[in-house]
């Protein structure tokens, strides 16, 4: 081969390897850290942006983006024990999601407070049900006047094959035992007992949803369960409601934290990572290729055949 030709190559691969190794540096760096200003008081922000689960999403073409409780946790862990952080703001776009998931998330909120760190739910467009759960953990709940919020309620959900079953002539026969094993299977209709049964577990839950919001919200209980049909609120009612501190933004999000930390400069740190075409398509092949190794028919458990009923808030 002509030396010149392999000269080339090597300098075509070394400018390969070394733009790889920079931009992982770049999205390596948490937004905000760059560029900090000399004497201002650091406070991080954690998203909580889609749906709310106890683990990441696992489709195999990446699937939408969630709001996974073990990682939020784990975010609040370390600035809990980070002392550079002395504030936390959550910023939430959520619409809600599991009932554990977000208990989960809101008791690691609490106890980031007891190291005496503030923090800040910070509604921007969505923070309603599991995620005013999140946020009525906080110190101060901010919200934009026109977001959508409360929506405290428990749906209690399961598939039912049983028409198309009957349409196909298709049969169902179960072997069991113990009278309600199969409850809530997806082959037959319910019974009423078994629809008082769940209804009766679903009254639980949301009792203990009220209770919560009426604990960290300092309010009386009768109160917040005549609040507690379901239904959204505008941030504006919201306020009116007591379900909401204050109205607004980053802006009124950033005076809060100056006051409560008797700081003149606040630097929001923040680890979300830049939506350029690389982070895309090395975020996108390194899920594909994860996903493609557990094997096709793992997605088959999405197709929920089992007496598992799903609880949302």
């Amino acid at each position: 081969m002509d030396k010149r030709i392999l000269i080339g190559i090597i300098v075509i691969i070394a400018l390969i390897v070394v733009s790889f190794l920079v931009a992982l540096v770049i999205v390596a760096v948490p937004k905000g850290s760059a560029g900090m200003s000399f004497g201002a008081t650091s406070v991080q922000i954690i998203e909580i942006k889609g749906p709310i689960q106890g683990e990441k999403s696992t489709s195999f073409f990446g699937g939408p983006k969630v709001a996974a409780s073990p990682v939020i946790v784990e975010e609040l862990r370390k600035a809990k024990k980070n002392p550079a952080i002395k504030g936390v703001v959550l910023e939430i776009n959520s619409p809600g999601g599991t009932v554990v998931a977000s208990k989960e998330i809101g008791q690691a909120i609490k106890d980031l407070e007891k190291e005496g760190k503030p923090t800040v739910a910070w509604i921007r467009e969505v923070g309603s049900s599991g995620g005013y759960w999140i946020a009525s953990t906080t110190d101060w709940i901010i919200a934009d006047e026109l977001s959508v919020t409360g929506s405290i309620g428990v749906i209690g959900s399961i598939l039912s094959f049983e028409g198309f079953m009957k349409n196909f002539n298709i049969t169902y026969q179960q072997l069991m035992s113990g009278e309600y094993k199969d409850a809530g299977s997806p082959f037959r209709d319910m019974t009423p007992k078994e629809r008082e049964l769940f209804q009766e577990r679903l009254d639980l839950i949301h009792q203990a949803f009220i209770k919560e919001i009426a604990a960290n919200r300092e309010m009386d209980y009768d109160k917040v369960k005549d609040m507690a049909t379901g239904i959204f609120y505008l941030g504006s009612q919201a306020k009116e409601l007591g379900l909401v501190d204050e109205l607004g933004g980053k802006a009124e999000v950033e005076n809060y934290m100056k006051k409560e930390l008797n700081a003149s400069k606040i630097n929001f740190i923040s680890k979300k990572k830049k939506g350029g075409l690389f982070d895309l398509f090395t975020q996108g092949m390194s899920e594909a290729f994860f996903n493609m190794g557990r094997g096709l028919a793992f997605e088959m458990k999405n197709i929920r055949t089992t007496n598992e009923i799903q609880l949302i808030i």
